[in-house]
């Protein structure tokens, strides 16, 4: 049995990470996805290192492409856009990344390509929307966490807001609710028989992520501040440095954990003030004086088993290691084209009965361009002629 998004199939005009992690996902579920690709425009993300060894690809390409197809195209040709007309017909689902504007110049926009295709699915992955003043500027991740307000109460008083190690717009807010779009549409086409258009901005994403702070300013709360509320500083809920340099996490806030956290670090005096006492700064540095007096490894097995929320900072390294991330298999290894194996991280979505399918590593842009092409009705002299001319530029 495949994956439960089986039968569905997708194409692909995304580059970077956003859109290119979301059909990810959805190969990886099932579907059949077909990415589009510049000969002439090389994708940042497939140039960044590692390589694999002894394989001419980058990690980033070998795990963004997995499961996926690929053909190259060059879509100010007429000819490109004749063969997207064909292939519509089949991958009714289109993910793209463009800037508003850029898909209606190459005569590929949602109406255009609903005249092929009336039922026609059309997902557009954006910085900041396709309507509203900000909607042709060009952005990155840190940009939309700076203009969502998310970052005015994230951070340190001492150093201010502070970036994270993910892109938290691109894969959790772009990615993600162009993942949730394009499976609700397809709901609706299957009830109806009604195609539809989905407008994803990785800014209105992560304004939706200020889903405590932005209920209390909405509601006519004060204005969060960094280091002030319970969840971002202003409460014991806090990393901690240990005696090695490294670091641990404190999560107990409720009073169970935070009395069973007290007791395994032999501070009762903490117990009746909670998490969020009245002297906050005398209370951090008390604790933090506590993580002090012995390594990050010391304290994790102090507390392995007892419940009170807290756990090491892991290295990445370690992480992909650690036991409990393998038993739950978010690890999982493939098979290169030249024999040997590399591991990639897993899809973390688990069905009891239509479990994901790992095809095979993704291969460099239009590697199955000359199939796609043969699959539609071209012949081999056809695509000869389209690699002459300009077709694959």
């Amino acid at each position: 049995m495949g994956g439960p998004l089986t039968g569905l199939k997708v194409l692909d005009f995304s580059t970077l990470l956003p859109g290119p992690y979301s059909t990810l996902v959805l190969a990886d579920m099932g579907a059949e996805v077909l990415r589009i690709v510049s000969g002439s425009r090389p994708d940042i993300v497939a140039l960044m290192p590692p390589f694999i060894p002894g394989i001419k690809i980058t990690s980033n390409v070998a795990w963004l492409g997995r499961g996926k197809r690929s053909m190259t195209l060059n879509l100010k040709d007429e000819r490109g856009i004749k063969i997207i007309h064909q292939l519509i017909s089949d991958y009714n689902i289109i993910i793209e990344q463009f800037r508003p504007g850029v898909m209606k110049k190459l005569g590929l926009d949602y109406p255009s390509l609903k005249e092929v295709n009336p039922s026609i699915i059309y997902g557009s992955l954006t910085s900041y929307g396709q309507s509203g003043p900000q909607s042709l500027r060009a952005g990155h991740d840190i940009n939309y966490i700076a203009r969502s307000g998310l970052m005015s109460y994230s951070g340190r008083k001492e150093s201010g807001p502070s970036l994270t190690g993910m892109q938290i717009a691109d894969v959790a807010s772009g990615a993600n609710n162009m993942i949730i779009g394009i499976l609700a549409a397809v709901l609706h086409r299957k009830n109806t028989g009604q195609g539809q258009y989905i407008d994803i901005s990785m800014m209105d994403g992560v304004v939706a992520f200020n889903a405590l702070a932005g209920a209390g300013v909405l509601a006519g709360g004060e204005e969060p501040k960094i280091d002030g509320m319970l969840l971002n500083g202003g409460s014991l809920y806090d990393f901690y440095e240990t005696k090695d340099g490294k670091y641990i996490s404190f999560g107990g806030l409720e009073p169970q954990f935070f009395s069973a956290f007290c007791k395994a670090v032999d501070c009762l005096e903490l117990i009746e003030g909670g998490v969020m006492p009245k002297d906050i700064k005398r209370a951090k540095e008390k604790v933090a004086e506590i993580f002090k007096s012995k390594n990050r490894d010391e304290w994790a097995e102090i507390f392995k088993d007892v419940d009170a929320c807290v756990e090491p900072v892991l290295t990445l390294s370690e992480a992909l290691d650690d036991l409990h991330v393998k038993e739950r298999g978010l690890i999982v290894e493939l098979q290169t084209q030249q024999g040997g194996t590399v591991k990639q991280i897993a899809t973390p979505i688990k069905f009891s009965e239509t479990k994901p399918e790992y095809g095979k590593i993704g291969l460099p842009g239009g590697a199955d361009t000359k199939e796609v092409l043969l699959e539609i009705g071209y012949s081999d002299a056809d695509i000869d002629k389209f690699k002459k001319t300009g077709l694959f530029d």
